[in-house]
């Protein structure tokens, strides 16, 4: 994977265009979680510091496109930024008419680009209206990489100039580590509540990866497969064939997908729910699964304890209640002490993350969800495609 990294450019008097993912939570004009801004912010500060005339864009939320709305702005955004800069953030709204005059050094905040028309559908003219901004199209929202809109791909086709941002090249770069020339033995997690939806990851992982850990109710249907009862659990029943396919596969090739020899259950989801731990063996008509039990957790703190590479995507258990989160919480601390590189992405593995307080222990977390799980699918993600195409220009 080559291509023009940020830090490889002089920026001084330059006109730099950032496509970051400042799509964050806002309750009541407050942004509630500001970790994607910290992320951008030593992509921000870097061109700051270097003399650029600094204009950031983001999508936030999910407006009509087209029309602005007041509660999709990024005036809150602008506000948060501002506190950590130390300075005010101007937003500035009709930058396609009027391009922003800035002096050396100044950062500001281009409103919300879901309120451009022909932006989700990598509309060209539009994406010529963002490349003329710009002398250098920074683009650093590695969350949007798996989209082809005009803000993420089509304004670095068409700017003097396209490069990765401080936080897309490391984010790749911790990709690359991971899934190109990983140290064995590799060990994946992925958790969530159905393989449909993580069918095609635990398909490319099968044949990369030296343990494949399944959790959450996509456990389930691969305790279904290996002839355990899943009683009244979340469970595909049209997909235990797939899941003994990739059982078999792995095995064939001397690899594993453990499975849980003992299992949490209740007999609805509730957080009074009480917990009972069994046997897999001994699940009942009326249990729902909703953790692994103690052996089965130390086991997999064994296994992750031993990896060379850990990529983990998805809790074990529903850890939301606390006493369906022991499989979740064994399974951190494991990754949080294992001297192996760990590679951690999506949204619910970045609340246990925070839950069991191992943001510093985990060697590497990915900002995004969508574009972390098609990278690990081996699939293109056109943004980055679009910066190796230019490095070639």
């Amino acid at each position: 994977m080559s291509f023009i990294k940020l830090t490889d450019l002089d920026l001084a008097g330059k006109r730099v265009l950032i496509r970051s993912d400042l799509n964050v939570p806002v309750k009541n004009g407050k942004v509630t979680s500001d970790a994607r801004i910290t992320a951008s912010m030593p992509t921000f500060e870097h061109c700051v510091k270097a003399g650029a005339k600094v204009m950031v864009m983001s999508h936030l939320g999910r407006p009509e496109e087209g029309i602005y709305s007041e509660a999709d702005s990024l005036a809150p955004v602008a506000a948060t930024l501002g506190e950590k800069m130390g300075r005010a953030v101007r937003v500035v709204k009709d930058y396609l008419e009027t391009p922003p005059d800035l002096a050396d050094g100044e950062l500001v905040l281009l409103e919300n680009v879901r309120f451009n028309k022909g932006e989700g559908k990598d509309n060209e003219t539009l994406s010529k209206q963002y490349a003329a901004l710009c002398d250098v199209f920074v683009m650093d929202a590695f969350g949007t990489a798996h989209r082809a809109q005009a803000s993420t791909h089509g304004a670095g086709k068409f700017a003097p100039v396209a490069c990765a941002g401080l936080l897309l090249a490391e984010e790749l770069d911790a990709l690359q580590k991971a899934l190109a020339n990983p140290a064995r033995p590799m060990v994946a997690i992925v958790g969530g509540s159905k393989v449909s939806t993580k069918l095609t990851v635990l398909e490319a992982l099968s044949e990369k990866v030296d343990q494949l850990v399944v959790g959450g109710g996509i456990a389930n249907t691969f305790l279904a497969a290996a002839g355990f009862p899943v009683g009244k659990s979340l469970c595909e029943h049209d997909l235990i064939t797939t899941a003994k396919a990739l059982m078999e596969k792995m095995t064939a090739r001397g690899a594993t997908i453990p499975i849980a020899t003992d299992v949490v259950c209740g007999k609805k989801f509730d957080e009074n729910e009480p917990a009972i731990a069994k046997m897999a063996s001994e699940v009942s008509e009326d249990d729902m699964i909703f953790d692994i039990g103690p052996n089965s957790a130390q086991a997999l703190a064994d296994i992750i304890s031993k990896a060379g590479t850990i990529v983990w995507n998805g809790p074990v258990g529903v850890f939301e209640f606390d006493q369906f989160g022991a499989g979740t919480k064994a399974i951190s601390m494991a990754i949080a002490n294992a001297p192996g590189f760990s590679l951690a992405g999506g949204g619910d593995t970045i609340a246990a993350i925070q839950k069991y307080g191992i943001y510093d222990q985990v060697s590497y977390i990915s900002t995004a969800g969508g574009a972390f799980l098609e990278y690990l699918e081996g699939k293109t993600l056109p943004a980055v495609a679009m910066l190796e195409a230019r490095a070639k220009d």
